[in-house]
């Protein structure tokens, strides 16, 4: 039986984010997923682009479906003041208890509405990642990666994130090889390095501030360089000492403890996402050796790399 999906449009909805399902899905081949574009009736759904989309399901699919997906959306609601319209309330309750529940974009707007977000991870657009905090202050945002994976709740970030998403959940479902097929028909990377940080506009401050975000926000994007204090307290056009008292001051860790976590993330991002060697996995996220990634990853999470990575792939 195939894998059973239901991507839910709700007007306005976002066109791109909601073909993507569809397409990739269906590029793993096999007849691996069924997937089902539904509206909350069979009405024409409006986009933002000057376009509708017809649906070719009702509201009745998320009740058969393994695997429901929101794509993003400028549906008032949620977007606006947190609440969920009483039709998309009774449409969500209809999904089976177990059914594993994804977002692109904006859609986790619906979701964290829903309260199914509540004390768990996840993420949305960079764009939008202040509005999402303000409305919903008890969902654990993180705006700079580009998915999160929460076991049964998925989350991608904006638009293009959806890709990898659906990619990173055939590669759970059945392999690297089946998601490696999707991506080399769709002619996309099978996964991309970085987070959406590199996506982020992150305007310098103005010199008087004398923050740290933008030194944070670039050295993010180069943990493979060499970066140590002095690098990173003249690219603030600090001295060391005043730089270190104010990255303290601001993120309540000290530059060296936090570019090593900053490594250490990436690094199990790589793990998870990538066939790379060990050796490989340190030197892209910056810290040089496969004995000084063993050591890190002991330190932050008690495992070595090859279980971290075995764990993460067994459904595989």
């Amino acid at each position: 039986m195939p894998h059973r999906v239901a991507v839910l449009a709700l007007g306005p909805v976002i066109g791109y984010d909601l073909v993507i399902p569809s397409q990739l899905f269906h590029s793993a081949g096999d007849g691996r997923y069924e997937v089902r574009v539904c509206g909350l009736d069979r009405e024409p759904v409006p986009t933002p682009a000057g376009y509708s989309i017809v649906p070719g399901h009702g509201v009745e699919a998320l009740a058969e479906a393994d695997t429901v997906i929101v794509p993003g959306t400028r549906l008032g609601g949620p977007r606006v003041d947190g609440t969920l319209p009483a039709a998309v309330a009774a449409a969500l309750a209809t999904i089976r208890p177990g059914t594993r529940l994804m977002s692109i974009c904006t859609g986790a707007f619906v979701f964290a509405a829903a309260g199914l977000l509540d004390g768990r991870p996840a993420t949305t657009h960079w764009a939008y990642a202040d509005d999402f905090r303000r409305l919903y202050p008890d969902v654990l945002l993180d705006e700079n990666v580009l998915f999160v994976d929460d076991g049964d709740v998925l989350t991608s970030a904006g638009l293009g994130a959806g890709v990898d998403l659906c990619l990173h959940v055939i590669r759970r479902d059945h392999g690297s090889d089946a998601a490696n097929r999707a991506a080399r028909h769709c002619v996309v990377p099978p996964w991309r390095d970085g987070g959406q940080a590199q996506f982020i506009e992150r305007p310098l401050p103005p010199g008087d501030t004398g923050g740290t975000a933008a030194t944070r926000a670039w050295a993010a994007t180069r943990l493979a360089e060499p970066l140590d204090l002095a690098t990173m307290a003249g690219h603030a056009r600090m001295s060391v000492r005043t730089f270190s008292r104010r990255f303290r001051a601001e993120t309540g860790t000290s530059p060296g403890a936090w570019l090593i976590a900053e490594r250490v993330r990436y690094a199990r991002h790589l793990l998870e996402t990538t066939d790379f060697a060990v050796d490989r996995v340190a030197e892209r996220a910056g810290l040089g050796t496969a004995s000084s990634l063993r050591q890190h990853l002991r330190d932050s999470l008690g495992v070595a790399p090859s279980a971290y990575r075995r764990t993460f792939r067994a459904g595989s």
